[in-house]
């Protein structure tokens, strides 16, 4: 087998999309597959000051096959120290209740190679680095892999919060037609952090275009030109499974509220701090 690493967001994309197969083998989650994964790399390479520079480990078993494994990050630097995470980890909104972020590996040996392709990567930076891989499912075999490497690395376990969508109010109106949800985003988007917006926005549009959304509103009186929305939710959804996957939203009329949802995994790790922390 072979493992090779793509640096830079046209590489990257082209990754993305080289392992679309794979991420529908592994029944990959909405937000760890290619059109959510574009929005994050689009929003983050559009920034006056871009947040990470995207990098991936790909594991094939020659040059020119699809992959059998990939792992999607993004490597910061915060002056002397380098951050490294899950691409899109720090890009959100994200929706609860389950994990968000995977790592893509076929079996239990390609996730042995790409956590060794991980660790190479850590190795070479130069200076201080910081590692933070969250929004993963409990039991990763990459994770477990890199946690056995990386003996001082620590694991938390926290349970995930989900949205949950009680609009079933009379006035609500649900759309996944693109041009009534174009026609209601702006009003929509009103409703959020400005800083959110960009994101949501791209997001949104992707997702609408492949039939993966569903917009719930409960218009103001005299529908969109009239302001903001009395509620409005945003609702991923599988196209594969069907599954529905309350993403964002925001009420002044009741109907949504948060549960516990399915645990998360996220496993931390450093090397340098203390040297520099001396100096």
């Amino acid at each position: 087998m072979l493992t090779r690493v793509a640096v830079g967001r046209t590489s990257v994309v082209r990754e993305v999309r080289a392992a679309a197969p794979l991420m529908t083998d592994l029944a990959a989650p909405v937000t760890a597959r290619g059109p959510w994964l574009t929005a994050v790399l689009n929003v983050q390479s559009a920034s006056l000051v871009p947040r990470g520079r995207p990098r991936a480990v790909v594991v094939e078993q020659r040059a020119g096959c699809r992959p059998d494994g990939v792992a999607l990050l993004s490597f910061s630097r915060r002056g002397p120290v380098t951050a490294v995470g899950v691409l899109g980890d720090a890009v959100g909104p994200v929706p609860g209740g389950r994990p968000t972020s995977r790592f893509y590996a076929r079996d239990d040996d390609v996730a042995r190679r790409l956590a060794d392709g991980m660790l190479q990567q850590l190795h070479r930076l130069r200076g201080p680095w910081t590692l933070r891989l969250g929004g993963l499912p409990l039991g990763d075999p990459t994770l477990r892999h890199l946690a056995a490497a990386l003996p001082a690395a620590s694991m938390a376990t926290v349970r995930s919060r989900r949205l949950v969508d009680e609009l079933d109010v009379a006035a609500v109106v649900r759309t996944t037609d693109p041009a009534e949800m174009e026609r209601w985003l702006p009003a929509v988007l009103s409703r959020l952090a400005a800083a959110d917006r960009p994101f949501v926005r791209a997001c949104a549009r992707l997702h609408a275009a492949i039939g993966a959304l569903e917009l719930a509103v409960v218009p103001a009186a005299g529908g969109p030109a009239a302001g903001p929305p009395a509620a409005a939710l945003l609702t991923l959804l599988d196209p594969g499974s069907g599954a529905r996957w309350p993403w964002w939203g925001v009420s002044d009329i009741g109907g949504l509220r948060r549960e516990l949802g399915s645990p998360v995994a996220t496993l931390s790790a450093s090397a340098g701090l203390r040297v520099l922390g001396r100096r």
